[in-house]
């Protein structure tokens, strides 16, 4: 194994896996409820920028990105894509994007009820690009977490 596989291992371990572990499904659910709210306010008071615009299409284009990666333990085949295309048109309004945050965050937290309610484990494993086969709690983690921080790039 590699220095950057060993560093990269122990920063999925740290950032992602070791503090959703003892979270079920439902609770990450509703962490993710929360962070959407605390990102619409960021949202709804950043400026139209060409650089907030890009930011907003790259974090929706993440989180829908990573649904399709979710519902692979719903039975859908497992893909090996990016996310570019699931981002929202390049020209797309302003408010669009930020309803195509509030819709495609609620379909996040959907998502994480009907896996929760179908019985899977959330220590189920689902492959990400860059790192690697994340647990399904990591990866709601991982979808708090990206658009958390990216989110504050907004001005």
């Amino acid at each position: 194994m590699s220095l950057r596989e060993s560093f990269l291992g122990l920063a999925v371990a740290f950032f992602f896996e070791r503090p959703a572990r003892n979270h079920t499904l439902e609770e990450l659910a509703t962490t993710l409820e929360q962070s959407g709210t605390e990102i619409e306010t960021r949202f709804s008071i950043a400026s139209e920028t060409s650089a907030n615009r890009k930011q907003m299409r790259h974090i929706v284009g993440i989180e829908r990105w990573g649904q399709r990666r979710l519902r692979v333990a719903l039975g859908e085949p497992p893909l090996s894509d990016e996310y570019d295309h699931y981002q929202p048109a390049a020209d797309s309004r302003w408010e669009d994007l930020q309803t195509s945050f509030s819709k495609t965050r609620q379909e996040t937290i959907n998502l994480a009820h009907k896996l929760a309610s179908n019985g899977v484990d959330g220590a189920s494993k689902v492959a990400h690009n860059q790192f690697g086969p994340l647990s399904l709690r990591a990866w709601l983690r991982y979808l708090t977490v990206h658009a958390n921080l990216d989110s504050k790039w907004l001005r």
